[in-house]
């Protein structure tokens, strides 16, 4: 059965797409830690994140590498976190987001209900971020 995020890939559930290429993809999450909350996802479906090979970490280190260069370009936090966690959906995920302190680490604080407004705002700041980086061939429409 295809995981959530796979479903979210192939377009059979809504997703505020910033990233897509042949082996991956980045989405906003619905449960943001922070504006630009963004998701790095294989389009393989991996569950855990030591079951992926070098070469699919390596290429998701690197996607996740130019979002959090567009993260810390358009919010300007004193960091970008970068955790891998797994336990929402069986299927391998980076969580990319500004930190400002430790507590942004925390899933407990994630929005449950953020504004779908801002959401589109924050995915469109990003877009645009890695268009003026280079990515225009990865950055969705």
């Amino acid at each position: 059965m295809a995981t959530l995020f796979t479903k979210i890939i192939e377009g059979e559930l809504p997703g505020r797409f910033v990233w897509r290429d042949d082996v991956s993809v980045g989405f906003l999450s619905i449960n943001p830690m922070g504006p630009g909350h963004t998701l790095v996802v294989p389009r393989a479906e991996v569950d855990h994140w030591v079951d992926a090979d070098d070469t699919l970490l390596g290429h998701l280190h690197g996607v996740s590498h130019r979002i959090a260069e567009a993260v810390q370009a358009v919010w300007q936090p004193p960091r970008v976190a970068l955790i891998i966690a797994g336990f929402e959906v069986p299927h391998l995920h980076l969580h990319v987001f500004p930190a400002w302190g430790l507590g942004d680490f925390d899933f407990r604080n994630a929005q449950t209900s953020p504004d779908p407004g801002e959401l589109d705002k924050n995915a469109d700041a990003l877009r645009a971020a890695l268009r003026d980086a280079g990515h225009s061939d990865q950055v969705p429409a």
